[in-house]
Order: structure tokens, then C-alpha cells, then sequence
């Protein structure tokens, strides 16, 4: 008899119900529940049979507040279907389980919500308002599962029905709202729709202190993000950084209508003012960029000058050549075993070396004060001075290369017309290194005039402010 009224409950078949109560009156007391503990109305109601659950409620009208081995009710599997006429009877019997909540923590409104159900939302929300304001397990609204799930209908309903600020811009456990949802998962249709709603904060910050601008902008780059970012600009959507600036520009407005006189004059010393907080990160990226771009090069000429210290051009004697005893003439001059090649031509021998040994000694300089983790070097004006000493080991290597040339390749060296190519191509590089010196000066002397001309305003506001406070208190 029990696996006949399963039967008759997945069939929906009223007659054999009727049949079996008429059989056995207490049939619907004594009959056991499934392996999955779902009662005959969850099947009836999971299958949509509204007549089937009309005649079971109708009978045993309890059964509408049982819950399966998931801690689900009849509802919530009739809404999960998209059941209205059975939704319809399960409401009108037991209200109250528009409220109850499954194993992860919807409620049936959830779970219309996310499965796009609106008419039988609409049929929920009427009945239990509160059911709707209800945060899910995650911590989040029913308007955010409505953007996971990607529905819109779902949630423009929701929106028109309870149109309040703080429900329409609550924030999850990540302090995301849906606005932050919705342009994390480019949903350019809900994002349009949510822009044209005047209730929503389009620069809200989440947990970590990012606006609905910055999500895109930290995402993968799409044919969407042109389309977005119109939209959230239509609405003056700005990034975090905007709003430090702006928070600070303010701040300081109001500072500076507080303060002394005195604390004026001080300020106008200093016309730079407090940099912004975009400006000292990009200063911050520019050192990090600068340090590690250094700390390569300078390695990089410390290894090539080493190794060509140990092993010079030509080689070093693979043996020892005492003069003879007698005094005799020999072609092949003095040496020592391991001793430069190089060293019998002592001018180019001096002059390799020297170069040589400055652009080891410079590259190490380098690396060792980038590594000394002093705080001065943190400093714009002392990564210039690393800088210039990069230039000179640099310049240095350059001449050791053509001075090496120069003792290789002889009196044979390749020449245009009359003129050497090397000296040609030491003239080229002195040219370079002069042009770079140039700009940078005129660089400076330009920055040296601004700051004059900024110290010199800024004594004369100072002194003709004192002059107008002078005059008042005459």
C-alpha cells in the first residue's frame, strides 16, 4: 500500500488516493517517509500536482510544514519548479514557511529569486514582505543572488517593490553591493538598469576600499568595458583614488579656514603642499622601477668587467721566460706564467685597466648601496645620484671595449678614409652621453627657476597678507 500511494502521489492520480484513504482512513499517519525523507506532498508539490496537494493539505494540513533530509518544505521545492498554483495552496495553508529556511539558508523568495520564478515572487513577496529582507547563509540579500544568478526580471521586481536606500545598497559579507557584483560579472544590462536607479551609491566602497570602477578596472579586458565604464561615468562613477583626492582636498579646505595665520605663513613656504596619495604611489612604483632596473644593470657590468679583469684581451703567458744568461738578444720579451698578454703594449695595458677597473668599482657601488636598506636612498634625488654613477660605469666599460678593440686588432684597425673606426664610434658614444647630460641639466636648471619663482610668490603673498593685517588693525 505505501508504494501505491508514491504511485499515486508522483502520477498525481486524486482517484487512487481516494481509494487507498477509503481502504485505510489512517493512511497519511502511519505511512513512513523515504529513504530522503521527503513526505507525499514534497513529491506532489515537486511535480506540481496542485490538486494532488490541495487534497493532501485539505486532509492533513500539517504536512506544508515538514521538511525533507535538505530541510526543505513542500514550498520550497513547488517554488524551486515555479509552481504557482501550488505555491498558491501551500502558501494559503502554512504563510509562515515564506520564512523558513533550507541547509544553505534560502528561504522559498531565495530561491525564486535565483531561479528567475518572478511570478510566484511576486506570489511570496505579497504574502511575507520580511521574507525578502532576510540575509542569505552567505551573508548576502536577495538582490545579490539575483546578480550571481544573472536575473534581472527577478530583481527590477524586487527593486519597484521594496525601493529603499539601505536595502537596495546593502553589502555582503566582502562589503561588495550589487552594483559590485554586477560589473565584477560585466552584466551590462543590470548594470545599465542599476545606473539609472538614483538610489544607487555608484562609489560605495567594499572590504577592500575598491568602488564599482575599480572592479573593472581589475578585471580581464573585454568588449563590455568600453560600454560600462560609459555608464558608470553617466552617473560620475570615480575610483577610490578620486575620492582619497577629493576626501583630502576638502579636508585640507577646512584646514586651512581653521588654522592660525601663523600656520599660513608656513604654508605658503611650502607651495607643494601634502602630495595627494595617487602621486606618492606613483613616486613609490617609480623608486621600486628605478631600484630593480639598477640593481640588473649594475650586476650585469660588475660580471662582464670581473671576467674580463681575470681573462684581458690576448690571454695571459702560459709559461715563464727568463731573460737568457749570456746576455744574448731574444725577440720574445720577459715573462711570467698567468701574466697579461697585454702588459708588454703598457700604454693600451694602463689605459684597458683603468677604465675596466672603474666600471667594476662604480657597478659595485651600486649594488651595495641599493642593498644597505638606508633610508635616504629611498629618495628621488638620490636614485638620480645612482643614476650618474651608472653613467660613468657604463661610459667606462664603453672605453675598455674600444681600448681592447684597439690592442687586437693592431695597426690593421678598420678605418673610413683616414680615421679610425673606433675613434669614430668613441666620438659617437661622447656625443650621446653629452646630449644626455644636456637634457638632464636644463631638466634641472628648469625645476631649480619653478621652485625659485614658487618661494618668491610665496614670500610676497606672505609679506603683503601681513601688510593688509597691518593696515586692518590700524
Amino acid at each position: 500500500m505505501e508504494r501505491r500511494i508514491y504511485e499515486a502521489a508522483v502520477e498525481g492520480n486524486i482517484i487512487s488516493l481516494l481509494k487507498l484513504l477509503q481502504e485505510d482512513a489512517l493512511i497519511l499517519d502511519r505511512i513512513t517517509v523515504s529513504c530522503y525523507g521527503e513526505t507525499l506532498l514534497h513529491i506532489a508539490s515537486m511535480l506540481g500536482h496542485a490538486e494532488f496537494v490541495q487534497e493532501l493539505v485539505g486532509r492533513k494540513p500539517e504536512l506544508a510544514g515538514e521538511l525533507d533530509s535538505r530541510k526543505s518544505s513542500p514550498l520550497h521545492l513547488a517554488t524551486s519548479k515555479g509552481c504557482l498554483d501550488t505555491v498558491k495552496i501551500l502558501v494559503s495553508v502554512n504563510p509562515e514557511m515564506c520564512l523558513a529556511r533550507d541547509r544553505d539558508g534560502n528561504n522559498p523568495v531565495h530561491i525564486a529569486a535565483m531561479k528567475g520564478r518572478v511570478s510566484v515572487l511576486k506570489e511570496l513577496v505579497k504574502v511575507r514582505r520580511n521574507a525578502a529582507r532576510m540575509l542569505m547563509e552567505r551573508g548576502e540579500t536577495i538582490l545579490h543572488a539575483c546578480v550571481r544568478f544573472d536575473q534581472l526580471e527577478a530583481m527590477k521586481f524586487l527593486m519597484e517593490e521594496m525601493s529603499d536606500h539601505e536595502f537596495v545598497n546593502s553589502k555582503d559579507d566582502d562589503g561588495n553591493t550589487i552594483l559590485h557584483l554586477a560589473v565584477a560579472d560585466k552584466q551590462v544590462e543590470t548594470i545599465q538598469f542599476l545606473t539609472t536607479n538614483n538610489a544607487i551609491e555608484v562609489n560605495a566602497l567594499n572590504k577592500g576600499g575598491f568602488t564599482a570602477l575599480d572592479i573593472l578596472k581589475q578585471s580581464r579586458r573585454d568588449l563590455k568595458d568600453y560600454e560600462i565604464v560609459e555608464l558608470l561615468r553617466h552617473r560620475r562613477a570615480i575610483s577610490a583614488e578620486d575620492i582619497a583626492v577629493s576626501t583630502h582636498e576638502l579636508g585640507s579646505k577646512q584646514t586651512a579656514t581653521l588654522t592660525s595665520h601663523g600656520n599660513n605663513q608656513i604654508n605658503m613656504l611650502h607651495p607643494q603642499g601634502n602630495r595627494t596619495e595617487k602621486s606618492v604611489e606613483k613616486k613609490d612604483d617609480w623608486l621600486k622601477e628605478m631600484s630593480n632596473a639598477l640593481m640588473v644593470v649594475a650586476s650585469l657590468i660588475a660580471t662582464v668587467t670581473f671576467q674580463a679583469g681575470l681573462n684581458p684581451p690576448g690571454g695571459v703567458w702560459q709559461d715563464t721566460k727568463q731573460p737568457p744568461q749570456d746576455g744574448a738578444p731574444t725577440s720574445e720579451p720577459d715573462h711570467r706564467a698567468g701574466q697579461s698578454i697585454m702588459a708588454d703594449t703598457l700604454f693600451l695595458f694602463r689605459v684597458f685597466f683603468t677604465f675596466n677597473t672603474i666600471g667594476f668599482v662604480a657597478s659595485l657601488c651600486i649594488i651595495l648601496l641599493l642593498v644597505s636598506g638606508l633610508p635616504f636612498f629611498k629618495r628621488r634625488m638620490f636614485m638620480w645620484i645612482l643614476m650618474v654613477i651608472l653613467w660613468v660605469a657604463i661610459s667606462a666599460l664603453t672605453l675598455a671595449y674600444l681600448f681592447s678593440l684597439i690592442y687586437i686588432m693592431g695597426p690593421h684597425s678598420l678605418t673610413v678614409g683616414d680615421v679610425p673606426v673606433t675613434l669614430m664610434v668613441l666620438f659617437v658614444w661622447m656625443g650621446v652621453m653629452g646630449i644626455l647630460l644636456l637634457s638632464h641639466t636644463i631638466c634641472l636648471v628648469k625645476k631649480i627657476i619653478v621652485y625659485c619663482i614658487k618661494l618668491t610668490k610665496a614670500w610676497r603673498d606672505t609679506n603683503g597678507s601681513n601688510a593688509d593685517e597691518k593696515c586692518h588693525i590700524i
